[in-house]
């Protein structure tokens, strides 16, 4: 089985200082006003603030796709300065992320193609990964004919199966219906522990935030920085009947949610 062995105590990911402004030269914008948090091998964090306060902004500055103007993100120890290898990133949009005219299995290689592994080896783990994410038997078909569940699937097996270390998801249940998106929450959760996955997720939705995290990291408003990491002590593994109704994740939906409040109205 596919297997990227035991984890480290080593934080694999830290931010410190980060800084970012988007927009022209005339009129810069400040988005990331310090940011400073560190997430450990095999965590699942999620990370919540305010509309607009910068999440996909920092999410893209952890994944190497903007260069911080200021403070630096170390990724197993070593300063990212561009894309790093051993990080992925599932975005929100997957029918923009699949290529329509590859099949299902054939965008799972393509993201393969810098593995270092025979053309058999890669056809078995991108095999695996699409029966790990219950898409046995629609390996030859294209995305356009998968749901959109489906196809964010697909989008999460390219993702695992690259080897990575860090998987980072912006958002990447926010356009798929209620009962897809809960069992895409529970799906990602297995993944994670299976794989031995370390994972940081953008969300807007409080309550999906409380039920994946080990940890919860609040932000601010712009320029935003961290107020808050929140311990989510909740028994794993996780039930959406069951979990949504203990006490301590109530408490801890609440204590987010004021959080959050309490900065729309500053």
């Amino acid at each position: 089985m596919f297997d990227d062995g035991a984890a480290s105590a080593v934080d694999i990911l830290s931010v410190t200082g980060l800084q970012k402004s988007l927009g022209s030269r005339s009129e810069r914008l400040k988005i990331l006003g310090g940011i400073e948090f560190a997430a450990k091998p095999g965590e699942f964090l999620t990370i919540v603030g305010p509309s607009g306060c910068g999440k996909t902004t920092l999410l893209m500055s952890l994944a190497g796709l903007y260069v911080p103007d200021e403070g630096q993100v170390l990724f197993q120890g070593k300063a990212v300065d561009g894309p790093p290898e051993g990080l992925s990133v599932v975005f929100q949009d997957y029918s923009r992320s699949l290529l329509p005219w590859k099949r299902n299995i054939a965008n799972v290689l393509f993201a393969m193609r810098r593995l270092k592994a025979t053309k058999d080896e890669k056809r078995a783990i991108a095999m695996e990964m699409l029966e790990a994410v219950g898409l046995k038997g629609f390996e030859d078909r294209y995305p356009w004919e998968l749901s959109g569940g489906m196809q964010q699937r697909v989008a999460i097996a390219r993702a695992l199966a690259t080897r990575s270390k860090l998987l980072l998801l912006d958002e990447p249940l926010a356009a798929v219906d209620a009962q897809t998106r809960a069992d895409m929450q529970d799906l990602l959760l297995r993944l994670a522990k299976q794989f031995n996955k370390t994972c940081i997720l953008v969300t807007h939705d409080v309550e999906e935030a409380v039920y994946m995290a080990d940890r919860i990291v609040v932000l601010s408003n712009r320029p935003t920085h961290v107020v808050e990491e929140i311990e989510v002590p909740l028994a794993k593994p996780r039930d959406h009947l069951t979990t949504r109704e203990d006490p301590e994740f109530l408490r801890i939906r609440h204590e987010v949610i004021e959080r959050i409040r309490s900065f729309k109205r500053s």
